[in-house]
């Protein structure tokens, strides 16, 4: 019976293990959050999968699909076009406030950015640009239910 119960145990730990593994394994990730009424928007990119979530507003939505190299390329040009890399981020506090992160983890535009604190003003139309990019990877390959 113990042995069945260590078993039972273990198969629990490492399931539980790999479902986070989604959210760390990752090339590319674009991740929206909080507000006053909290609102979680991630888009996980490795290689040419994708995985996709979101809650808030009493919606709740996971899909993985496929990434065209294409997309993926346009999407690298954004983010060197608009000079990913040296977007300087504000210090200002700012609370309650929806705020986005992209983290990418390999290539030219290898870095990490976040508009919690806001973005510097001469930046905001290249920030602007990149997240519109992701919104539209996100509205072309995401398919909502009602």
């Amino acid at each position: 019976m113990n042995k069945i119960l260590g078993i039972l145990f273990a198969i629990i730990v490492l399931v539980s293990c790999n479902s986070q593994k989604v959210y760390s394994d990752f090339d590319i990730s674009y991740s929206k959050s909080g507000g006053f009424a909290p609102v979680y928007e991630n888009l996980l990119i490795k290689g040419n999968n994708a995985h996709y979530s979101f809650e808030g507003q009493g919606k709740k939505y996971k899909q993985d699909f496929k990434i065209s190299n294409e997309d993926l390329k346009k999407l690298e040009q954004v983010l060197s076009q608009n000079n990913f890399r040296r977007i300087q981020e504000d210090r200002k506090k700012l609370y309650d406030n929806i705020s986005t992160s992209i983290n990418i983890k390999k290539g030219p535009n290898e870095g990490s950015k976040s508009d919690a604190s806001l973005i510097i003003p001469n930046y905001q139309t290249n920030w602007n640009n990149i997240l519109e990019a992701f919104q539209q990877i996100i509205n072309t390959n995401v398919k909502k239910s009602k």
